[in-house]
């Protein structure tokens, strides 16, 4: 692969090459992706989604929303950094083409605002919910009449793949989606393939997948444009986008040490292991002296917080610039903080994330509620919207109808159309909206 295709600025719809020389210094075609991204609706959602606490109503607690503002600001400071390193190493990036080190930033920070843009209601339990209703629940009756790949799609509904889904499908008045960059929306895919076959091999790229089957075409013309590399040609599969590792860096730490940090402002992890758990990473940045003078809890976390973070950034950076012709040749193959010198404390911290605020019982309380909001919500869209198809809907099921957005294709031939359109307007919906629906289906709301 080469840097040159993969900085591509085309959007869809294009017919004349965008060149970046040719670009407006004051608004950059890479800015553009972002400001589109922020001001879409389906980014003002993630406000009311769940990031740790399902629903908290602790105000200093993350939303999806936050956490893809963090993520973002993490991401344009790493793409940033590999900018000044690529066209150091590669200086004909800036003299020939016209790149700048903040393009890289701006395409990094694009893609990783967008990143949770796909996550249903009530975080990763809403996909398995989702994946579950298709898998063991009342969606198995359509395995028969769906492909296998189609049905896969469902059956483990993933918001990676929906995420792109809402950044690229075209609908009424909105061609091509949101438009972005074909360079943000390959860094926004970390996962380059189809549904099956599933994880083919221990390569981070087939740990999930990145597309649905109703996106497929629109990918593979994503990657041609880009020049990313097929990894296999009996099913699609590519190799990811260079920056694309840069996003998940920017996502692992931010969750890793963000989430650490919410634990212990809601006192689910005492404020001792802060300290014990970041101190190998920042022990080189930290000045105790002003430490120790932070009076309250919030602030000495936010002051390890900040450190730890600004650590892991250069750490991301070097791995990414020691292992850059690995990364363009494919076959690099693990995520940027796997090589990390840190990579036994940032497992130490998961690990203690994941015993004390993951499973708590507030957290575990709440992902099965949500488990049965959405399987009542699958259940009913989808029973009223086939029956229709067929010519069969009941009184109750015409009501249903009419109270669904036009984005629900009811009238749609392919049955993986009707039920992916279901699927599609669950996603989008807050955690207090998908409660609101499920409590007027169950009549105990007015």
């Amino acid at each position: 692969m080469n840097w040159e295709q993969l900085l591509s600025l085309k959007r869809f719809g294009d017919t004349n090459k965008r060149i970046r020389k040719e670009q407006d210094e004051t608004r950059l075609g890479f800015e553009v992706d972002y400001d589109r991204v922020i001001f879409s609706s389906e980014f003002r959602s993630l406000q009311d989604k769940t990031q740790v606490i399902p629903l908290s109503k602790t105000d200093f607690v993350h939303t999806r929303l936050t956490h893809s503002l963090e993520v973002s600001v993490v991401g344009r400071s790493l793409g940033r950094l590999v900018g000044k390193k690529l066209l150091e190493k590669h200086p004909h990036l800036q003299n020939v083409h016209g790149y700048q080190a903040n393009d890289f930033g701006a395409i990094v920070a694009a893609a990783a605002l967008a990143h949770d843009i796909g996550n249903p209601p009530f975080g990763h339990s809403g996909e398995k919910a989702i994946g579950e209703f298709f898998k063991t629940g009342a969606g198995s009756q359509y395995k028969s009449q769906l492909t296998e790949k189609e049905y896969q799609d469902l059956c483990d509904f993933e918001g990676n793949a929906n995420g792109f889904k809402i950044l690229t499908e075209s609908r009424a008045g909105r061609i091509g989606g949101l438009r972005l960059s074909y360079a943000t929306l390959g860094a926004f895919t970390k996962y380059p393939k189809e549904s099956l076959p599933k994880k083919p091999t221990n390569h981070i790229a087939d740990k999930k997948y990145g597309f649905f089957q109703s996106e497929k075409e629109a990918y593979e013309d994503i990657a041609n444009e880009l020049g990313l590399l097929k990894r296999s040609d009996k099913h699609l599969s590519y190799a990811r986008h260079p920056l694309a590792f840069l996003v998940e860096a920017a996502d692992d730490i931010c969750y890793t040490i963000i989430d650490f940090e919410d634990g212990i402002n809601l006192g689910l992890i005492q404020e001792e292991f802060a300290l014990e758990y970041l101190s190998k990473i920042i022990r080189h940045n930290i000045k105790p002296e002003n430490y120790y003078a932070l009076s309250t809890k919030e602030d000495r976390i936010g002051y390890l917080r900040a450190l730890a973070i600004g650590s892991l950034i250069n750490e991301a950076v070097d791995i990414f610039m020691t292992h850059e012709e690995a990364i363009l040749s494919g076959h690099f193959d693990c995520a940027l903080l796997d090589k990390s010198k840190y990579d036994a404390q940032i497992k130490d911290i998961i690990k203690i994330s994941v015993e004390n605020i993951y499973q708590s019982t507030e957290v575990i309380d709440k992902e099965i509620a949500g488990y049965g909001v959405i399987n009542t919500l699958l259940n009913t869209y989808t029973n009223a919207v086939n029956n229709s198809f067929e010519g069969i809907a009941s009184n109750y099921d015409k009501l249903i109808l009419k109270g669904l957005p036009k984005t629900i294709k009811a009238n749609d031939a392919s049955l993986y159309n009707r039920l992916s359109s279901v699927c599609y307007h669950i996603s989008l919906l807050s955690d207090s909206k998908a409660i609101l629906e499920y409590k007027k289906i169950k009549g105990i709301s007015f």
